[in-house]
């Protein structure tokens, strides 16, 4: 789910989560800030680098946000597929981003407010066709997460098409009843379904993430759209059978692209804390499925996500940084631990719905999704060999 627009009520609040999550970064990681970094100053209207030109190889961004609203960062090839990404930079943090880039074009693109096309900058990667060094063991984990990423597109295919079908039938509550189900596969790899750029919007996009002048009876597609028909309308017509096919075809697209992502060990480490953010900003707030309250069902697979991502990478993290992967190990544990109190076994993924969960135990779920998300932001760093 590509990050939305923030209304005036859940700015605050979302600001407020963001600073737990970011706001220790400028203090624990600044060790990382040092000349070879290059300076990114995002504001409500510029977005400003300290280097159009730098080597090629681990990259470090040093991130900024001097502007009023939450923002996103993103290095970007010329026809847009995403480099790398740090999204829900709330104001007056920072955030530092390593990331593998090789010899080229791109653009750094900063996107106040999270929405458009964001302030770009253009910027050059030099130095060959060198591929920055790195460690066997991670070829060998980059290989692992492609087989994961393929396997989880290719399993979620006839989940969704029970979905479909359901829909096409006009049976409401078969389609209920598949809805959660047909989105864990995509939940879990969602870092790599959104570094394509064109197909998220398309089926994962809520209502309040669409673009200005974007009308939600005829731009609006995809999973939440029909998740508002079958619980909120209760109904289902022409337009939700015509929408269910269309998803089946944007999803087979996925599953046709998803193994020739780009997948570095460091957009690995990144795609695993963001998959937290998702967490931070979409799930625990209970602003993803607004309707069905499955929330806790897409937590699980985004945790279960960044921590497949982590498990392949820890064996190189461990030897860099053994008190980072310690830490990251016990934060999982804490929160698959209290996520596992919302469901019957850990088998299920029948958890509570969240429309049930008070605000307290809600917090509770916030906080632990924080405590990770902050070592976890420092995984990339810890897999660039030393």
């Amino acid at each position: 789910m590509r990050a939305v627009r923030l209304t005036a009520a859940t700015a605050v609040a979302t600001v407020a989560a963001l600073t737990a999550v970011t706001g220790c970064t400028e203090k624990s990681d600044s060790k990382d800030k040092g000349s070879d970094a290059v300076k990114v100053t995002a504001t409500d209207d510029s977005c400003k680098v300290s280097a159009t030109s730098f080597p090629a190889g681990h990259v470090k961004l040093a991130v900024e946000n001097k502007g009023s609203k939450v923002t996103e960062v993103y290095v970007l090839f010329p026809d847009d597929r995403i480099v790398t990404e740090r999204e829900n930079i709330a104001p007056g943090t920072k955030a530092n981003i390593t990331a593998e880039i090789k010899a080229g074009d791109y653009e750094i693109a900063c996107k106040p407010g999270m929405t458009g096309k964001g302030i770009r900058q253009k910027v050059k990667a030099t130095g060959g066709k060198a591929a920055a060094k790195r460690d066997p063991r991670l070829d060998k984990a980059v290989a692992e997460y492609r087989t994961y990423t393929q396997a989880q597109a290719d399993e979620t295919l006839p989940k969704v098409k029970k979905f479909t079908d359901a829909i096409r039938k006009g049976d409401v509550e078969a389609a209920k009843k598949a809805y959660a189900d047909s989105r864990i596969g995509w939940e879990r790899t969602e870092p790599v379904a959104e570094s394509f750029g064109d197909i998220d919007p398309k089926v994962d996009v809520r209502e309040d993430g669409l673009e200005d002048g974007q009308d939600p009876k005829t731009d609006w597609t995809g999973w939440h759209r029909l998740e508002k028909s079958l619980w909120k309308d209760g109904k289902i017509g022409s337009r939700e059978k015509e929408l269910a096919t269309l998803l089946d075809k944007d999803l087979k697209d996925w599953q046709n692209r998803v193994g020739k992502a780009l997948i570095t060990p460091t957009s690995m480490a990144n795609g695993a804390k963001e998959l937290l953010d998702e967490v931070a900003t979409g799930k625990v707030t209970g602003e993803e499925e607004a309707y069905s309250h499955t929330d806790l069902v897409d937590f699980k697979a985004n945790v279960e996500g960044a921590e497949k991502a982590y498990d392949l990478l820890k064996p190189v993290a461990t030897e860099n940084d053994a008190a980072l992967t310690k830490e990251l190990d016990r934060q999982f544990a804490a929160l698959n631990k209290l996520l596992d109190e919302y469901r019957e076994d850990k088998k299920s993924y029948d958890f509570t719905s969240y429309d049930k969960v008070g605000e307290a135990d809600r917090k509770e779920l916030s906080d632990a999704v924080n405590a990770l998300a902050e070592p976890l932001s420092k995984l990339a760093a810890a897999v660039v060999v030393k």
